[in-house]
């Protein structure tokens, strides 16, 4: 493992804290040492408090921060004292331990310290790191782990059988590492979780935290650097988006539906013992809370399902909790040989959490296969971390979930105005979001939740092509929201331009029509049942002159709209239109047709812009709110509506 340390790039040793950022993000870096949150560091230092009297106070990472992206703010400094008093009680609750890190901090409203604080709290040394590296994992997930730990660094670390985290390992901690540590130990090996390092400084710390990963390393010859992601095999849409909505059920809830391949990922797949070696649980029993213990191997997901419940129910007797908060019963991580890697969640990101943990389990597996076989930790262990006293109070105190969690829309004409203002309200409202546009500035801001493509919509294949990389990273489609539209030259009906007529036509009604042919069977398996939204125009209702494509086109997407309504209501799925109306700004309105405009009706541009009933301003984002709502709960009996978005218009009236 390369040592990235830079003198010239670090902090000065005069700033230990600033230190400690750095060296935690070259770790947050590195997803073979730390992932999603995971690791955490910590050094001790010396301040004085409001008195005036010195204290000694370990800043050590808050819950819930990222190594990768860490700055000061996300440690929490404590009271050194007051934590290795704590290190003294024979047993404490681990609720009851963060009630006491909490009353421990310097400031009430830092973040709630890590979980692992006491046991960075009781080494001797000033900076402390830890990692779940990969290569340790394969190490000690063996039958003879401790054996190949010693036999790799000898004396050099302090070996810690596996104990839950929190309390109960701080304590065993505070009894082993006095008892064995010496001179040369560098670090604490915690068979099945993890490696700490330490050392006078962050520097010396990630030194040989380095080190002892690349002895790991060499003895488990893990692959160095991983594989790049490969296009999965195609595979039919339709059974994706059946077996996501089989996934919904089980959750009760809906859920995304992922797929990943590599070659190393296919290797794994392609094993004849495959659902033996991926079903003994993960590498690490922090990972059950993103993977479940096991991956479904196969599509049989109301048997993974049943088999959940009855793990449940045989272990449910070790939770410490007073009220068990059980956990919905689907699975996580799919393997099939067919389809790939699958990941589940309700949302993009832990989708994508569960993918990356399970991508190093891959490696884990393989390295720790090739030496003395995988194995992690017992089924009871794993449940006692899942149903964890901590986790099943982060249970109780969460909240709701965004009204469009775990639901795709599609979304045509995004990359500007209203189609854009409709992306965007409905990732705001948690969905993710397949953003369709001719414009290639439609890519140009894609997150975990939003997949940006360039399609014309005219383009059949391109649309087809299009679902298809919607389902493969999504698992479905939830809502279609067709904005995309074009406003043709104005001209009467006299001059007629063909090409434009026929242009027209083309974007603004028939590839909504095609588009509803291709999404029918995807929106008839959106677990919450489809949803639909044409984005229209006033002109279907009452038109202008010297706008006879435009009008006409809209209002044949108007009579698509209405006709889909009556034809999928059986399938659960609703169809409603917007009828905007004086949009300005959108790409069809520059500042000098506004100003002629406004001349022409003797108005000044911000009179204009009110010329309704209500002498208001129509905006895209006005537009793509109502859109959104239009999806939702609001409007969950209504199919078949026109609504206009317009201030009030006399002739629509």
């Amino acid at each position: 493992m390369l040592n990235r340390w830079s003198a010239a790039d670090a902090p000065d040793h005069s700033d230990p804290i600033a230190r400690l950022v750095y060296a935690s993000r070259l770790l947050g870096a590195d997803t073979g040492l730390v992932l999603h949150g995971g690791g955490n560091t910590s050094v001790k230092t010396t301040a004085t408090d409001l008195t005036g009297e010195p204290v000694a106070v370990l800043h050590v990472k808050g819950s819930g921060s990222d190594l990768a992206t860490m700055d000061a703010s996300g440690f929490t400094a404590l009271r050194l004292d007051r934590l290795r008093t704590l290190l003294r009680l024979e047993r404490l609750g681990d609720s009851d331990m963060m009630n006491e890190l909490r009353c421990a901090r310097l400031d009430a409203t830092a973040p709630d310290p890590s979980v692992e604080t006491l046991l960075h709290a009781l080494l001797p040394h000033p900076a402390v790191l830890h990692s779940h590296a990969d290569a340790l994992l394969a190490l000690t997930n063996q039958p003879e782990g401790a054996r190949l730990v010693e036999e790799v660094y000898g004396d050099s670390v302090v070996v810690v059988p596996y104990v839950m985290p929190g309390f109960d390992l701080a304590r065993l901690c505070a009894e082993l590492y006095p008892a064995r540590a010496h001179a040369g130990t560098v670090g604490m090996v915690l068979l099945n979780h993890g490696l700490f390092t330490f050392g006078a400084d962050a520097e010396e710390a990630y030194r040989r935290h380095i080190e002892l990963v690349t002895l790991a390393e060499d003895r488990m010859a893990l692959p160095r650097p991983r594989v790049a992601p490969t296009a999965p095999r195609p595979v039919d849409r339709l059974r994706l988006a059946g077996l996501r909505r089989e996934v919904s059920t089980a959750a009760g809830a809906p859920m995304l539906l992922s797929r990943y391949e590599d070659p190393a990922v296919r290797a794994f797949l392609d094993r004849p013992d495959l659902a033996a070696v991926a079903t003994r649980g993960p590498v690490t029993p922090d990972h059950v809370l993103r993977t479940k213990r096991i991956p479904l191997v196969g599509t049989d997901v109301a048997g993974y399902a049943d088999a959940y419940r009855r793990y449940v129910d045989q272990n449910r007797s070790r939770a410490r909790s007073a009220t068990l908060t059980v956990l919905d019963p689907a699975p996580r991580v799919m393997l099939d040989p067919e389809l790939g890697l699958l990941t589940a969640g309700r949302s993009a990101a832990e989708a994508t959490m569960a993918r990356d943990i399970y991508r190093h389990t891959v490696d884990v597996i393989e390295a720790a296969e090739a030496v003395g076989g995988y194995r992690a930790l017992s089924e009871q262990e794993i449940f006692d971390l899942e149903y964890w006293e901590l986790e099943q109070a982060k249970l109780r105190r969460g909240g709701p979930a965004p009204e469009f969690a775990g639901e795709v829309a599609v979304v045509t004409g995004a990359a500007s105005g209203i189609g854009r203002a409709c992306a965007e309200a409905l990732l705001a409202r948690g969905a993710c979001v397949v953003a369709l546009d001719r414009d290639p500035a439609v890519a140009g801001s894609d997150g975990p939740a939003r997949l940006g493509l360039t399609v014309d919509v005219t383009d059949s294949a391109a649309v087809d092509a299009a679902l298809d990389a919607a389902v493969d990273r999504f698992g479905g489609v939830d809502i279609v929201v067709a904005a995309a539209g074009i406003f043709p030259p104005s001209r009467e009906i006299a001059g007629l331009d063909e090409a434009d007529w026929r242009r027209t036509m083309a974007v603004n009604a028939e590839s909504v029509a095609y588009l509803f042919a291709r999404t029918h069977p995807l929106l008839a398996l959106a677990p919450r049942g489809g949803r639909v939204v044409v984005v229209a125009s006033r002109n279907a209702l009452a038109p202008g002159p010297g706008a006879v494509a435009y009008s006409a086109s809209k209002a044949a997407v108007t009579q698509v709209a209405r006709v889909a309504a009556l034809e999928w209501a059986a399938d659960g799925i609703r169809v409603n239109v917007l009828h905007p109306d004086a949009v300005f700004d959108t790409g069809l309105w520059s500042a000098e047709l506004l100003a002629a405009r406004a001349r022409r009706y003797g108005l000044t541009v911000a009179e204009y812009k009110r010329r309704n009933l209500l002498r208001t301003e129509i905006t895209s984002a006005r537009v793509g709110d109502l859109a959104a709502t239009l999806c939702g709960e609001t409007f969950a009996a209504t199919t078949g509506a026109q609504l206009t978005v317009d201030g009030g218009n006399e002739r629509v009236i």
